[in-house]
């Protein structure tokens, strides 16, 4: 893609995040890579952060299989997480801040340290992880009916929206990540459930790829800040006026609901 083609792309998303969800960006521009795509994604970010808001966490999606089928993809992708994005427990969620969220129930890592890469191991990101918390993920897209590739997801934050944070942290030696397993439940009905090996094998895996992957282009985790690592489910509707928790083994719950439309 040319760079005029890069920005194009770059201010229809940004647009689109007041409603008006736009059309695939690899039907309007066949020739985007994935390296166009994280281009695409640093200028909207760069946006952001010229306008005052800060990075507060990274996320890591596309890293279940189910998650993979669901969206015709067959590798992780990342993005960032904005302090706009991310609630505590019993703050309703305003429909108007989305576009076609949907819910993931995820292992959220608070790390202790910074982790830099390349050449992160698991042993260095489980000395990196200061506690694990229960987590809901509001993704979103602004491309129109979900109809995205991975150039498409890259590009729009990794279909970004919210992350909605327990408040009971557990340290990673009591718990084993691979074998968490998670109930979602939506508007009281069960409608998932998963493990935490369905990421990656385990969500730790996800941040080491996540260190390694970023390092190479200059970028640290840094202590104090949140990893999404993926989801333990497939991702569900949420609705204005629909509730939502998640219930983790050995990490208790977390749960949110979105306020009805006004």
């Amino acid at each position: 893609m040319e760079t005029q083609d890069r920005m194009a792309a770059a201010e229809a998303l940004l647009a689109a995040y007041d409603g008006e969800a736009v059309a695939p960006l690899t039907e309007t521009y066949p020739d985007i890579d994935l390296d166009d795509a994280y281009a695409i994604q640093r200028i909207q970010l760069d946006r952001w952060v010229a306008g005052g808001r800060s990075v507060r966490g990274h996320k890591v999606g596309l890293t279940s299989r189910v998650m993979q089928r669901q969206l015709g993809v067959d590798q992780p992708d990342y993005g960032q997480l904005l302090d706009t994005m991310i609630h505590g427990e019993g703050q309703a969620l305003d429909p108007a801040d989305f576009v076609q969220p949907k819910v993931e129930p995820e292992i959220a890592f608070v790390l202790g340290r910074d982790l830099a890469g390349p050449g992160v191991t698991v042993v260095d990101a489980v000395r990196a992880v200061d506690c694990v918390l229960p987590a809901l993920e509001i993704i979103d897209s602004r491309i129109r009916d979900w109809r995205i590739g991975l150039a498409d997801t890259v590009a729009d934050n990794a279909s970004s929206g919210a992350v909605v944070l327990g408040s009971r942290p557990v340290r990673l030696a009591d718990v084993d990540l691979r074998l968490t397993g998670c109930v979602l439940a939506v508007d009281g009905e069960v409608v998932a459930t998963g493990a935490g090996g369905a990421v990656l094998g385990s969500p730790i895996n996800a941040l080491v790829w996540l260190a390694n992957t970023v390092g190479a282009l200059g970028t640290t985790l840094e202590a104090g800040q949140v990893v999404i690592p993926g989801s333990l489910t497939a991702a569900q509707a949420l609705r204005p006026g629909g509730t939502v928790r998640a219930t983790f083994a050995g990490l208790g719950t977390v749960s949110t609901r979105m306020a009805v439309a006004a």
